[in-house]
């Protein structure tokens, strides 16, 4: 094989390793800078960051009040489906954030439960803003009258029905107090304003803690009327009448 004196010195060269720094700067940048290869990498960037910010705060369901944001109490309202109604006041909702535009109902995976094993840890437990229904026998403690009438005019009101709750704080009970509405022949309803209208519920009572939105003056003039026309708890003698909030500050519970 001949031997060349400068064959020696190009394979040397072939061997020597390249910088990274001179690997950089033999690089063709623009490539990367051509506004049409980087705008659709922006775009594409920017829509997948938003998207997940929208799912987050508008379609990713919320099984417990305990796991609601701090940002969304005030701000936000709950969809969902009411699973369960336990006293009075007071009910179970199943989020479906999207409601049927989101698939709730008949997309394959965006099922209601039905079973209470199933829904077992997936409600949140919701307490109706500035209203006191009569309290049902519980803890050791004996009903009061019209709470069973209350309870059933709640259950036949909501139970299986689509509402939207606006939400305003998370109780000692881990409840969410909220402003309830439903739809019923087509109108929108305030579940607790047609409660006091019916006489099934007095207005919420307590040094601090009362939530009412912008509604209080509202609802005290229905539990106003509601009396004056003798609705329901209303319709006995006053002298046989106590109020939720008596009824509790004898029985030395608050809820």
């Amino acid at each position: 094989m001949p031997w060349w004196p400068w064959s020696s010195n190009e394979e040397a060269k072939k061997k020597a390793p390249i910088k990274w720094s001179e690997s950089l700067d033999k690089t063709d940048w623009t490539h990367y800078t051509d506004p049409r290869n980087l705008l659709p990498v922006v775009f594409l960037t920017t829509t997948i960051i938003g998207g997940y910010a929208f799912y987050r705060s508008y379609l990713r369901r919320i099984p417990q009040a305990a796991l609601i944001q701090a940002g969304f109490w005030r701000k936000r309202s709950l969809f969902g489906r009411v699973t369960s109604v336990g006293d009075g006041d007071n009910f179970r909702l199943f989020h479906t954030p999207g409601g049927r535009l989101a698939g709730w109902g008949w997309f394959p995976g965006r099922r209601v439960p039905t079973e209470r094993k199933e829904l077992q840890d997936k409600t949140i437990h919701i307490r109706l803003a500035g209203v006191d229904a009569p309290e049902l026998a519980h803890f050791g403690r004996p009903s009061q009258p019209h709470s069973q009438e209350a309870l059933d005019w709640l259950t036949s009101y909501i139970l299986h029905r689509r509402i939207r709750a606006y939400i305003y704080k998370r109780d000692q009970y881990d409840r969410a107090v909220a402003t309830v509405y439903v739809r019923r022949w087509l109108l929108r309803r305030d579940v607790g304003l047609q409660m006091l209208r019916m006489g099934w519920a007095t207005v919420y009572e307590a040094k601090t803690g009362a939530e009412f939105g912008d509604l209080e003056e509202k609802y005290r003039r229905a539990e106003k009327w509601a009396k004056l026309k003798r609705k329901g708890m209303w319709a006995g003698k006053k002298k046989d009448y106590e109020s939720p909030r008596d009824y509790k500050n004898r029985m030395g519970s608050i809820t």
